[in-house]
């Protein structure tokens, strides 16, 4: 996913995605990605080979040019690895010329510019990619993620609440009808066992939907 959405912002949002049948690529995660930002998702059919032709022969051109390059270096770290790699593929594989194209993978995808649509909000993009994971709160308040505690309003008691949040739960949002209401924090078990607690008189999404109107 964090490929997908770097690709996205240096190449643009295509109008398709075509995939093998990897379990990532087969995820509601990446299919409501793909649909949020109108993009066709596709996969190959299974057991065809010639499908995935085309990435095929990437790696193969990865094994034939860049792996001899890569066993000359002193690279000692993955950070090293990722940088080197990255300067292979901008400088040279993507300005080859490509015997099919006629001319370098780069200089293509310049000459249709015009029909490129580029991501206007790297931030809105950013939550698309959050996984997505439903919980019923509890009747103290808190939910359960990976084993770790989280409290959220006494509002929630009792609901069962979409969460989105990144891969470390640095930040867990709560949405509700695809839009931001509110956030979970995680827990303090000093301050969360003498909290009081009121259930509010509405559901959350009533209550909500009356301030969204």
């Amino acid at each position: 996913m964090r490929v997908f959405e770097e690709a996205l912002l240096r190449r643009g949002i295509p109008r398709m995605v075509y995939a093998d049948n990897g379990k990532i690529f087969r995820s509601d995660q990446f299919h409501l990605a793909c649909a949020s930002l109108g993009i066709s998702l596709l996969h190959t059919k299974v057991y065809d080979a010639p499908a995935k032709g085309k990435i095929e022969r990437l790696f193969a051109n990865i094994s034939q040019r860049f792996m001899p390059l890569f066993r000359q270096e002193q690279i000692t770290s993955l950070d090293g690895l990722n940088s080197f790699f990255w300067q292979w593929l901008e400088r040279e594989y993507h300005r080859k010329e490509h015997s099919a194209l006629g001319m370098s993978p780069l200089d293509r995808y310049l000459s249709q510019m015009s029909q490129v649509k580029m991501v206007e909000d790297p931030a809105a993009l950013k939550v698309l990619f959050l996984k997505r994971e439903y919980r019923k709160v509890r009747h103290d308040g808190t939910i359960s993620l990976k084993g770790r505690l989280f409290e959220v309003s006494a509002l929630f008691i009792g609901q069962r609440i979409e969460l989105r949040h990144d891969e470390a739960l640095k930040q867990v949002d709560i949405f509700a009808e695809g839009k931001k209401i509110a956030e979970a924090k995680s827990v303090n078990l000093a301050d969360n066992a003498h909290a009081k607690r009121q259930k509010a008189p509405l559901s959350f999404s009533e209550l909500f939907g009356k301030e969204n109107k």
